[in-house]
């Protein structure tokens, strides 16, 4: 007899020496016939799935060390091709006006040479925006102590997240400036420090204004979520490459402790004015959480509502005249909205029938009460099923 060749077919059998042998000492008029087979298929148990560190350390601590160890990763990423251009842009600037290169103390480029100041600008940007894109949904791509401040005090990150992060972020921030160091030929050229006449204090405010602005657009493009979200690293790198483009011929453009922490320590040279690289991005940091407060405090979505809403979404959306809460112009929900009307639709239709049917039995039964007969095989059909085949 032949078999079905189907895989997992339930009336295949295993082929297997006890089943021959089963089926030869076993009469035929004993035989199960199909009408007692199981009418149940029980698919066969799967072992549950555990993750590769399970056995060595519970998800929370699981979490927090893979987070620890991609922000390390993305962070050294990051400043490892950030360093390297700015290395370039440094080397080629000394070697072409070495009087104008202004490269003290291992410093970085800070004449009046905008193609050096725009190339450098630019690999710092796009460095940021590719290596986000890359982590952000594995540590969501901080790579940066003020950043994760920021998160923390809007609650976007717990505190022994943050602790884990900003550990990394340092010793990645070394990590890079040291490995930059060692393969690249000449000395490291990317600390940063004040152009000249710009003091401390104007160093902190421009450390602080510029560091404002990549940290409030970290809130609202990446943890303000919306339809948009995922091109937030896009938005963040531009941020970056627009403060650069201010801050390096004034302060190196930092915006990020671990960023000017990382090459004092390979060079083993820290200027007086160091701290200006911390207390700079610190109340940067402080600035764009009173900004985001104050835009969450004032329901933001209401003043300009419905503006990432596709076509199907702004064809549904119906908000007040002056809305008061957010809630009164989120987003609709199109599929719930399409269901609902298609609900109403069925029953609209089913309630016209029914209509329509009751009409029809009032104008037989007044034909059949004047003593007239049915015209149509649909009326006749209509009376045997109402009961009044036999009036």
């Amino acid at each position: 007899m032949a078999r079905n060749i189907l895989p997992l077919h339930k009336r295949d059998k295993t082929d297997t020496p006890s089943t021959r042998n089963a089926s030869t000492i076993v009469p035929s008029e004993q035989a199960p016939s199909p009408s007692h087979e199981p009418k149940h298929h029980h698919q066969p148990h799967r072992p549950r799935h555990e993750n590769a560190l399970h056995s060595y350390v519970n998800n929370f601590w699981r979490n927090e060390i893979v987070a620890a160890a991609a922000e390390f990763a993305g962070t050294f990423m990051f400043l490892f091709f950030a360093f390297g251009g700015t290395q370039v842009a440094n080397t080629a600037a000394l070697f072409s006006d070495r009087a104008t290169a202004g490269q003290e103390n291992s410093g970085l480029t800070q004449a009046p040479n905008t193609s050096v100041l725009l190339y450098i600008s630019l690999i710092f940007g796009f460095s940021l925006m590719v290596n986000v894109w890359v982590f952000f949904r594995v540590s969501g791509g901080l790579f940066n102590p003020a950043v994760t401040l920021g998160l923390l005090l809007i609650g976007a990150i717990k505190p022994i997240r943050a602790c884990f992060c900003f550990f990394s972020q340092m010793f990645a921030g070394m990590a890079a400036a040291g490995i930059v160091s060692a393969i690249l030929p000449g000395p490291l050229n990317v600390s940063t420090n004040l152009g000249t006449g710009v003091t401390p204090t104007m160093g902190v405010f421009l450390e602080m204004f510029l560091t404002s602005l990549l940290v409030f657009t970290i809130f609202m493009l990446a943890a303000e979520k919306h339809k948009a979200t995922f091109l937030a690293p896009i938005g963040i790198g531009l941020a970056l490459f627009v403060a650069e483009m201010v801050g390096v011929f004034f302060t190196g453009g930092s915006l990020n402790p671990a960023r000017s922490f990382g090459p004092c320590v390979v060079t083993r040279n820290f200027p007086g004015y160091h701290y200006v690289y911390w207390f700079g991005p610190l109340m940067g940091t402080l600035l764009a959480f009173g900004m985001y407060r104050i835009v969450k405090i004032v329901e933001y979505q209401t003043v300009n509502p419905g503006q990432d809403f596709d076509d199907h979404e702004a064809a549904a959306f119906k908000p007040p005249k002056d809305a008061e809460t957010a809630e009164q112009v989120g987003r609709p929900n199109v599929a719930a909205l399409a269901v609902e009307e298609a609900v109403e639709e069925a029953v609209r239709i089913v309630s016209r029938g029914s209509r329509e049917e009751r009409d029809e039995e009032e104008r037989i039964d007044g034909r059949l009460e004047r003593g007239e007969q049915p015209r149509y095989v649909s009326e006749r059909e209509l009376l045997g099923r109402t009961g009044h085949g036999r009036v």
